[in-house]
């Protein structure tokens, strides 16, 4: 799965220079702000992922386990096979820090972070 890695604050600047409105994530304008019902954290992102695993938010590995219809002997191995799930259907890994998200590679691109071309 290709990956990409963000610091914290690479994150934290990537998130706020999102909005949301009607259930999509865009990008603000240049010089814009996102009016306070518009604005991107780490939960509001999490919703428009395929699956996450994060210290901060609940991303239910194992709910996310059985509705692939897999099956692990623990979380670690749960998680690998999610991702190896997802990475046979051209997602990528967006890791920062500790935490990670699978997201479709056209929401990535969408978001302006770096995919393969």
């Amino acid at each position: 799965m290709n990956a990409i890695d963000l610091t914290p604050d690479e994150f934290a600047q990537f998130l706020g220079g999102l909005y949301e409105r009607d259930e999509r994530l865009a990008i603000l304008p240049a010089g814009m702000t996102a009016v306070s019902d518009e604005v991107v954290d780490e939960y509001t992102f999490s919703a428009h992922v395929e699956a996450l695993r994060s210290e901060g938010i609940d991303g239910d590995v194992w709910g996310t386990l059985d509705d692939l219809e897999l099956q692990a002997p623990d979380e670690d191995e749960a998680w690998e096979r999610i991702k190896a799930f997802y990475a046979a259907r051209g997602c990528v890994l967006l890791r920062v820090g500790p935490d990670e998200y699978v997201l479709a590679e056209d929401l990535a691109r969408r978001l302006g972070l770096p995919t393969p071309a």
